[in-house]
């Protein structure tokens, strides 16, 4: 009983081999290569696979996803004599397992031969410098090589990729040395630059303001001068029209009493009364201290006397200064006086001041220039208004002249 149960668990494990070794599973996105008595039967697809037991072996699982090696720095000498150290990436993917199984040992390791030495071979034809600034020449130069070389492979190289350039210390020392002072010079450059906009900038902005003042200044001393030249104008005007009304006035008033005295017709006993009462005035300065009476006096003195009723001869002639009961007090004998005209007066022949061709001011000068206005002078009021004001409102009129005694202005 024992031995037969020995025997059935014998049998059940037999069986489980068998079963294990005839089935497998492909992972997704791997393969299988199998080979029949040690010879290459077919490649497995992802999935469940049935194999021959003891017959069909797995010889090797490829990985088909896209894999990346780094390699360790790789020194390459440039075209200067310059030992740089390099640092390269490579992205690629199995296309074909059974060519990345039977086409080379260590696919791996034949790919990191391949891209030294062609790198070593591209990089040895640049300098340093080309090396540092043309990384994507030779990264393009080692795809298209390693691409073209791993192909029996079973292998496809997507990009190529160095990580890192690493000068020696030296020349990483004086490439630093050579940058800082590049920086340096340029920074001295671009103050100065700077220092030299600024400076004409202010430049332009001084002779722009000197210019603006200037021409304001001008302007300025072309309105005041025209401005002066106008007021002395009308000033003149004014003192003109003045002296010419004051003329007139004096001229009516001596006309006045010149009628008036003919109108009243003065004998020669009224001028000398007048020239008696005339003498005391001109004794009357500081400056006289010795006054000589003229020989005329004596005989002014007696014709005073006759009109005064104080002849000597006795004819009885009457003085002037009689007058008769029955004449009245301004004389029924003489004519009355003629009522004074006093309207044409303020009359000028001369044209308005405003009308005068020196009161035109034409201010040619600035006529060109933009955004100006020529300066309004207020016209002056014609004559005849001045004429009216000043009937009307003369000085007598205004309040600050009068007195307590004094009584409003009667005109004739």
């Amino acid at each position: 009983m024992d031995a037969a149960l020995i025997a059935l668990i014998v049998i059940a494990v037999l069986v489980v081999f068998v079963v294990a070794k005839s089935v497998t599973i492909v992972p997704q996105a791997q393969a299988k290569v199998v080979e029949r008595l040690g010879r290459y039967s077919r490649t497995l697809s992802p999935g469940l696979a049935l194999l021959v037991p003891f017959v069909d072996r797995v010889r090797a699982t490829i990985d088909l996803r896209e894999q990346v090696i780094s390699f360790p720095p790789q020194p390459v000498i440039t075209a200067d004599n310059l030992q740089v150290g390099i640092d390269t990436v490579v992205y690629f993917q199995v296309t074909d397992p059974r060519l990345a199984v039977y086409g080379i040992a260590n696919y791996i390791t034949g790919m990191e031969q391949l891209t030294t030495t062609t790198l070593r071979n591209v990089v040895g034809g640049l300098n340093l410098e080309g090396a540092l600034t043309g990384r994507d020449g030779i990264n393009s130069q080692l795809r298209t090589v390693l691409d073209g070389t791993t192909g029996p492979w079973g292998l496809r190289v997507a990009r190529v990729e160095i990580k890192a350039i690493d000068p020696p210390p030296s020349i990483q020392d004086s490439m630093e040395k050579q940058m800082r002072a590049d920086r340096d010079k340029r920074a001295v450059i671009l103050t100065a630059e700077g220092q030299r906009q600024s400076a004409i900038t202010t430049a332009e902005g001084q002779k722009a303001a000197a210019i603006l003042s200037a021409e304001g200044k001008k302007q300025a001393a072309i309105l005041d001068a025209e401005a002066e030249r106008q007021s002395r104008i009308l000033r003149a005007e004014g003192e003109r029209a003045a002296l010419f009304l004051q003329a007139q006035g004096q001229a009516k008033s001596i006309e006045t009493v010149f009628q008036a005295i003919h109108d009243g017709k003065p004998d020669q006993g009224l001028l000398a009364y007048q020239y008696l009462q005339t003498l005391p005035k001109i004794a009357q300065g500081d400056a006289n201290k010795m006054w000589i009476v003229p020989s005329e006096f004596s005989k002014a003195l007696e014709g005073l006397s006759k009109l005064g009723g104080g002849s000597d001869d006795g004819d009885g002639a009457r003085s002037w200064l009689d007058v008769d009961a029955s004449s009245g007090a301004q004389g029924a004998t003489q004519p009355p006086a003629s009522s004074l005209d006093t309207s044409n007066w303020f009359d000028s022949n001369l044209p308005p001041a405003a009308e005068q061709p020196e009161a035109k001011i034409s201010l040619s000068s600035i006529a060109d220039t933009a955004g100006e206005t020529t300066p309004q002078i207020p016209k002056p009021p014609p004559l005849s208004q001045v004429k009216q004001d000043v009937q009307e409102s003369g000085p007598a009129a205004d309040p600050r002249n009068r007195t307590a005694d004094d009584d409003p202005p009667q005109l004739p």
